[in-house]
């Protein structure tokens, strides 16, 4: 059976000699042969998923066998730490840099990301923002010859080992200042693993995509911020743990009562620093610097 296993940074040893694990809904188990001995568990390569502290903003980054994807890359100053992240990690090529819609605190530092890195697709939500960091954002692609792709139907993918499931916005417009409800929700399945990555999506985006089952880790929406139909989100995801990109002035107490509520072990990136998930395929193990 997946078994799930929990690392605080502080208390890694301590953790690890202790085996603190607990058992995932999505597990599967193998039988055993005719002499009732069990079969050795297939080994995978890790999945890394590393939640970067950039403020109130996101930027996630992940990693499986030789493919990156991006999902996000925070306001306009954090390019260059983030850029300074991938080249510590000794990457060089990014798959797919996923824009979850344009926002500043989501695509300030891409236009950095794209002209320094060899970018192979962008995906993002079909709509118009104009800033001066989208217009970078666009220009960088332009001058590096990328043509975006506007994701207006669910889109899947594998990469690395991994499924990937990015889920388009139902509608073409949500009202006024409600761009966030463009926000493209990913889903990533990594053999019994299963991750959902919400962007800044509320109260409208988050009806549309909730059925989109269970999972074992869940990226908070919005930063936080109290979302009326979080709640239920949450019970219909019914993660093990989240991680929150925020900042203290954006995370709600509300936000962090509804996990408390339902069980659900939680790391904020203003109080943890930067958050990292490791999953073997069977076990996600979760460490952040404090």
């Amino acid at each position: 059976m997946k078994r799930i296993k929990l690392l605080a940074a502080a208390a890694a040893l301590a953790f690890a000699a202790a085996g603190f694990s607990c058992s995932s809904r999505n597990g599967s188990s193998k039988s055993g042969d005719v002499s009732g001995e069990s079969l050795p568990d297939e080994v995978y390569p890790d999945l890394t998923v590393t939640f970067l502290d950039v403020g109130k903003a996101d930027s996630i980054v992940i990693t499986s066998g030789d493919s990156t994807v991006v999902i996000d890359c925070g306001e306009k100053g954090d390019g260059k730490d983030i850029m300074t992240f991938l080249k510590d990690q000794g990457i060089e090529t990014i798959d797919c840099l996923i824009a979850t819609h344009y926002d500043k605190d989501h695509i300030g530092g891409a236009a950095k990301i794209v002209s320094n890195f060899n970018v192979l697709s962008v995906l993002g939500p079909d709509y118009q923002e104009l800033s001066s960091e989208n217009d970078k954002f666009r220009n960088a692609m332009r001058n590096k010859e990328i043509v975006p792709q506007m994701v207006t139907e669910d889109l899947t993918f594998e990469l690395g080992g991994a499924e990937y499931t990015v889920y388009a916005p139902e509608k073409n417009d949500y009202g006024p200042n409600d761009d966030n409800d463009f926000s493209l929700v990913t889903k990533l399945v990594y053999h019994d693993n299963t991750f959902i990555f919400a962007g800044d999506a509320m109260e409208q985006r988050l009806g549309e995509v909730m059925d989109i089952g269970d999972c074992d880790l869940l990226k908070i929406p919005y930063h936080g911020r109290k979302i009326a139909n979080l709640e239920e989100f949450v019970e219909a995801t019914a993660p093990e743990y989240a991680v929150i990109c925020t900042s203290q002035d954006e995370l709600s107490s509300k936000t962090q009562d509804i996990l408390d509520d339902h069980s659900v072990r939680f790391w904020a990136t203003c109080n943890n620093g930067r958050v990292t998930a490791v999953s073997n395929g069977r076990e996600i193990t979760v460490a952040a610097e404090k």
